[in-house]
């Protein structure tokens, strides 16, 4: 089944016009195609979160930067009446590996850090009582973990591990968000055993494109059509790692690279506040996420959207953009749909269905 959230409601039929003998002429009625976010009809409105925080010796003001402005990312969700989960894991899961520490207990989601700061919740959902504090109390994941971050093998290790399933659903889009002050370090050789880290040339190195490849085969997703995409917050510009390079900091280069492949957000772990960045990773979210994706190639001219009966300007800030590419509507902004909200997307095709 495709990975989309579109049902089609109705369809008009195509009518063939003919002309006179000496020709073989036809017209092309509109075609429209209804859909909605209904749950009561069972339509894909899912969006799972995995937070991947940096627990190294340099986090703790980072993480505190981060649980701080959090209502800025989830307040639109809960809002809109999204159906999310969401759950954490740290930059040393990778060690759950069996060519690592082989210990899956580090795969495992996290709910606190110490015996005293456990939420015993290890996914978050719309209907968890005290939502923010949880995740606060989740996400502050300390100071005390490996000083050899892997973020991008950390994630694999917790989507691959047992002992989370039942968090990726199989129809939701995957939004997988990092934070780090330091570069992804994945890779097969044990850098804490050779005494050596942060090198990427120390060891074997994975490929940035082996996680997108990983990623597009556990969401059933295709270049053109990703149900997923990948955000960081770390040091992503000059004067970041100029201002945090005593302290250890290295640029996120692949970091950046993966955002860029993967149409996720990039935002500065320098900044004095992460609100702005929070805000933008949830927009592009919750844009892809609701991309319908049309049966039809249609003529970008006539297309008309409307949701709940009122028409939704063509606007890439607070409207919608065609993505010619995967043949689908986005919504951007304001315009980005609630949860049971009745969307209609009416246009006239430029080829003859076959």
């Amino acid at each position: 089944m495709n990975r989309s959230k579109l049902l089609i409601a109705s369809l008009t039929l195509l009518t063939f016009v003919g002309c006179d003998k000496s020709s073989t002429g036809f017209s092309l009625l509109a075609d429209s195609q209804s859909f909605s976010q209904s749950s009561a009809v069972k339509l894909n409105n899912q969006i799972d979160i995995l937070w991947v925080v940096d627990n190294s010796g340099s986090m703790d003001p980072y993480q505190q930067n981060l649980v701080n402005n959090f209502n800025s990312f989830i307040s639109n969700f809960v809002s809109k009446g999204y159906d999310f989960h969401m759950a954490v894991t740290t930059s040393d899961a990778y060690l759950a590996a069996a060519s690592q520490r082989n210990t899956p207990a580090y795969a495992k989601f996290r709910d606190g850090t110490n015996a005293t700061s456990h939420t015993g919740v290890f996914t978050i959902l719309p209907t968890t009582p005290n939502l923010t504090n949880t995740f606060v109390v989740n996400a502050t994941q300390g100071s005390g973990g490996s000083g050899d971050e892997r973020a991008f093998s950390s994630f694999k290790e917790a989507l691959n591990s047992s002992l989370n399933t039942g968090f990726l659903r199989p129809n939701s889009f995957l939004a997988v968000i990092i934070l780090s002050d330091e570069d992804d370090f994945s890779g097969n050789g044990r850098a804490e055993m050779a005494g050596v880290d942060h090198s990427y040339s120390a060891g074997t190195l994975d490929t940035v494109s082996s996680y997108v490849s990983y990623l597009d085969t556990l969401t059933g997703s295709t270049p053109s059509k990703r149900r997923y995409n990948v955000s960081a917050i770390s040091v992503v510009d000059n004067a970041c790692l100029q201002a945090h390079q005593a302290g250890g900091s290295i640029m996120g280069t692949r970091y950046i690279q993966i955002a860029n492949q993967t149409n996720g957000v990039l935002g500065s772990i320098c900044d004095s506040s992460y609100a702005n960045s929070l805000n933008f990773i949830q927009q592009k979210i919750a844009e892809l996420s609701s991309e319908f994706y049309l049966s039809r190639v249609p003529d970008p001219a006539t297309i008309s959207v409307k949701v709940n009966g009122v028409s939704v300007p063509q606007d890439a800030t607070n409207g919608w953009t065609y993505d010619s590419v995967a043949n689908g509507v986005i919504f951007h902004g304001t315009s980005v749909p609630a949860q049971g909200a009745d969307i209609q997307i009416a246009f006239q095709p430029t080829q003859v269905k076959t």
